[in-house]
């Protein structure tokens, strides 16, 4: 004969002690927390008209290279700003000193698209589809200074570098704010970087801050001083 046994567990109710209550709403606190502040960095990106998702690899049947080809080699690695608190300075041998924000640079001069490749002495190239305005248009609205034959670009972190006034206008050299449809991402330069076509890499300035208009046509830049060619022309 076989028999079945039940057993009854009477039921426990379990209340949680008030350590396990607070922790909880601390965590709760915390994921709100964060939730609220991912949502106002979205609102932020999503409002800017200026900011594209998606990475385009091909302009008018040309190959263009990926925005992630490069090499870091910035002399103090990729820089952080604010559009919010960015300020663009034309200054020296002008008419009138200009100060630009970051949405007067992109706003109130015409935009100008370019596939240029960069060639870097460190022996890799990119072929970038470049967006920007023209420094001319930047300059001029300054009144250039008939005495002045330099241009010299300041950057956020320090670096300099300079380039005949003629080269800047007779090649129409744009400073981007966008490659392959992409808004500079910092490690390449936001806010602007300098398309500095038929020179090599170490012209290509990025986090510019500062344009002066000079009539020292031997100024040396940060690699300049140390050896490099001024002309930084490829032949």
């Amino acid at each position: 004969m076989s028999y079945l046994l039940w057993l009854t567990v009477p039921s426990k109710t379990i209340v949680p002690s008030k350590k396990i209550i607070g922790a909880t709403l601390l965590a709760l606190i915390a994921l709100a927390t964060i939730s609220v502040g991912i949502m106002v960095w979205w609102i932020k990106i999503v409002d800017r008209p200026d900011y594209v998702y998606v990475e385009i690899r091909e302009y008018e049947g040309e190959d263009l290279s990926s925005i992630s080809a490069f090499r870091e080699n910035s002399i103090k690695g990729p820089q952080y700003i604010d559009a919010e608190d960015y300020k663009l300075n034309v200054t020296g041998l002008v008419n009138n000193k200009i100060e630009y924000t970051y949405d007067e640079v992109i706003s109130n001069f015409s935009i100008q698209e370019k596939v240029v490749t960069l060639h870097c002495v460190e022996g890799w190239s990119v072929t970038i589809l470049w967006e920007g305005v023209l420094v001319k248009d930047l300059i001029e609205a300054a009144g250039v200074d008939p005495s002045a034959t330099t241009v010299i670009f300041y950057a956020y972190d320090g670096y300099t570098t300079s380039m005949p006034l003629d080269y800047i206008i007779d090649n129409h050299i744009i400073m981007a704010y966008k490659m392959n449809n992409v808004t500079l991402p910092p490690e390449r330069g936001y806010p602007f970087q300098l398309v500095a076509e038929s020179k090599w890499g170490y012209k290509w300035i990025k986090w510019i801050t500062t344009i002066e208009l000079s009539d020292n046509e031997d100024y040396r830049g940060f690699w300049e001083s140390r050896g490099y060619p001024n002309d930084a022309d490829i032949r």
